[in-house]
């Protein structure tokens, strides 16, 4: 994933904007939206995938920038320990 692509892509998931994987490919020339997805999520940002009905009556996945949930934070230190949260 080249620097440009990623900021770029960052840049607009944390501006609050959803993305399909269609969509990724699309915007940003990515051949695997997936792995760029994957790639952000292992830098530590929590990009959500959600299933959305469009109009048409299509189920896609759209990726969006999101707030770890009580949940997924208690799970992290659960799993890792404080480890989770040291930069």
């Amino acid at each position: 994933m080249t620097t440009t692509k990623k900021a770029m892509l960052l840049k607009h998931l944390e501006a609050g904007k959803e993305f399909t994987a269609k969509q990724i490919s699309a915007s940003f020339g990515y051949k695997n939206p997936y792995r760029a997805v994957e790639y952000l999520r292992s830098e530590g940002h929590c990009v959500y995938a959600n299933t959305k009905t469009l109009s048409t009556g299509e189920r896609v996945v759209k990726y969006r920038i999101g707030k770890p949930s009580k949940r997924m934070v208690a799970l992290a230190n659960q799993i890792m320990g404080a480890a989770a949260f040291t930069r």
